[in-house]
């Protein structure tokens, strides 16, 4: 088991044996958690910043227009394609 201490300005070391064994870098941001066995710290999983551009995926679509009883009919047709080929 491995020791830190609390630093006068309440900062605690991780060992680097930790750090490493998780791939945690500088600057990663934790939840902290008060639990009645001590202090819980989970690393919180940080969202890449995104433009709309790159996430805004069909909304973007300018074709036809299709109904649900179009994609039905598609699909039974691929169904069927397949079943026969099978």
């Amino acid at each position: 088991m491995e020791t830190t201490k609390l630093s006068s300005k309440g900062q605690v070391i991780l060992p680097a044996a930790i750090r490493a064994s998780n791939q945690w870098k500088a600057g990663l941001e934790f939840s902290v958690e008060n639990t009645s066995a001590g202090v819980l710290l989970r690393p919180i999983k940080s969202v890449p910043a995104t433009t709309l551009d790159e996430v805004i995926g069909c909304t973007g679509y300018a074709g036809k227009t299709h109904s649900v009883a179009d994609m039905d009919k598609a699909i039974t047709a691929e169904i069927t394609a397949r079943h026969a080929r099978g």
